[in-house]
């Protein structure tokens, strides 16, 4: 006999919001995935929203460090100049929206966005964490330990393994759960490696599968991290067109090694394997398992090193997302999602020093115009009018994120600084399912306080997670066993299509 207790507040596909589900001898919140999916085959003809599922993809794009709302695409030109700063507003695609002069380009796809200009949550720290998982809480101390037990699975791990368990990938597909350019944090110098978009208590065979750049910057910055001045060859602002993208060991054979002799050790080893099957039943076996299946798959995926080949895009397509790390590696999130990933994300991560990226406590404004926006103004136009003349737009989620914005009042310093805020900030999203053409919320006159809708970086999870199909209220159980939704945050209506 199956019980339904607790809140009558349905969600998207007819299952009661935080319900407790009691099946035979199961006792309270004794859902398993298994159970899940079978409650989800039953209430399949309930009802639901038209923009559930939509999205048959997701591409992420992360700007590390977080850009400021003021010039982004919530200019207050009529504020003080400490507040609205040196640079001027322009018109955009979409009537009533202007954005940062800076950004020519992506003025153009404005009108296939939605804008959300109201993010506010209260943790002010840099991080991956809150912004793409569902932690309830968040502390400077878990974002610089990677290990910490008290994270939660970020987005596309969760992605990747519910996709699992509802159907099997056939061999040699492209991941669920790829990420570019390189992994998270691994290329900043000067401080600990911080924790990044992991699996958490999903188990390593979730985390990202990472790329590695392999190529040449065409220019040289300047960075600083407070005594340290370092000069450092910037791929973020511009590469080289023979610069490329690869799984690290995955996408590449050994001389000796043919697909055909790998085959036959894999048909060995897995007779050998089928002996074990005691351990193939424990967390560790099962980990194993989905590591040498993804490591097989990769190495034979003809579809993944096609993708990563962006020797076969035309040159005029590759300049039209930038000839940058962070537009060529969106152009490689566009090609994963047509070879079948289903979550790719491109974060723009800090590159030769800790504190850098979109980290602007000093020469806020130069770096703005020499090594920030142009090269995100191109990339963020190239990936949507690219995605939308092929017809993949109304199909692929993009969503552009960041930890938090920068705080109102400019610093008195050399080239202007703007500091951590995260009680207002913009976000943009686009494509599978989004509205097009729109703005969500409302800042006051300094861009300082949310004023009309107040949206939280949990309900743009939530948002994601409808979008691409799954009840954000799906149960997952932690290493203790203990029962958690995907996230504690509701759908944003106002930014569905």
């Amino acid at each position: 006999m199956l019980r339904i207790l607790g809140s009558r507040k349905a969600l998207c596909d007819g299952i009661a919001r935080r319900e407790f589900l009691q099946a035979g001898g199961l006792g309270v919140l004794g859902l398993s995935l298994a159970d899940y999916f079978r409650l989800q085959e039953v209430q399949a003809a309930e009802p639901r929203g038209k923009s559930f599922g939509r999205a048959k993809a997701c591409i992420l794009l992360y700007l590390y460090g977080a850009p400021s709302q003021l010039e982004l695409c919530d200019m207050k030109p009529s504020a003080p100049v400490e507040i609205r700063g040196e640079l001027k507003p322009i018109r955009s695609s979409l009537p009533g929206l202007d954005v940062c002069e800076l950004m020519p380009n992506a003025a153009k796809i404005m009108d296939r966005v939605t804008v959300v200009r109201s993010m506010s949550h209260p943790y002010p720290i840099h991080g991956v964490a809150y912004a793409t998982t569902g932690v309830p809480q968040i502390e400077v101390a878990m974002e610089l330990n990677p290990r910490d037990a008290r994270h939660w699975p970020f987005i596309g791990s969760v992605v990747d393994y519910l996709h699992q368990r509802q159907k099997k990938k056939r061999r040699h597909e492209a991941p669920d759960n790829i990420a570019l350019p390189f992994p998270f944090s691994s290329q900043r110098v000067g401080e600990v490696p911080r924790a990044g978009p992991y699996a958490a208590f999903l188990g390593g065979g979730h985390h990202p599968i990472w790329t590695q750049f392999k190529g040449e910057a065409t220019a040289t910055t300047t960075k600083t991290l407070r005594d340290k001045k370092v000069a450092v060859k910037e791929p973020y602002m511009g590469i080289t067109p023979a610069s490329r993208f690869e799984l690290a060991g995955a996408t590449q054979l050994p001389a000796d090694i043919t697909l055909d002799r790998l085959q036959k050790r894999r048909s060995l080893l897995e007779q050998f394997e089928k002996a074990r099957a005691d351990l193939e039943k424990t967390a560790a076996g099962q980990q194993r398992d989905r590591f040498r299946e993804m490591a097989y798959n990769l190495i034979g995926s003809s579809k993944v090193r096609e993708a990563l080949d962006l020797g076969k895009e035309p040159l005029k397509l590759r300049e039209s997302y930038g000839m940058t790390l962070f537009g060529q590696a969106a152009l490689t999130a566009r090609r994963l999602v047509e070879a079948g990933s289903r979550f790719v994300s491109v974060f723009w991560d800090e590159y030769g020093l800790a504190g850098s990226a979109w980290d602007t406590h000093w020469q806020h404004f130069p770096r703005l115009k020499n090594e920030l926006m142009p090269g995100f103004d191109q990339a963020f136009y190239g990936l949507i009018h690219d995605l939308d003349s092929r017809g993949l737009l109304e199909e692929t989620l993009v969503m552009c994120i960041s930890e938090h914005g920068r705080t109102p009042k400019l610093k008195n310093n050399n080239g202007g600084g703007r500091d951590h805020w995260s009680r207002a900030y913009t976000c943009l999203f686009a494509g599978g399912g989004i509205a097009r053409g729109k703005v969500v919320g409302k800042t006051d006159s300094r861009a300082a306080e949310v004023v009309d809708r107040p949206v939280s970086p949990k309900d743009v999870l939530a948002t994601a997670y409808y979008l691409l199909g799954l009840d954000p209220h799906t149960i997952l159980r932690d290493r203790t066993n203990r029962p958690l939704p995907l996230v504690d945050g509701e759908v944003v209506q106002e930014m569905l299509a």
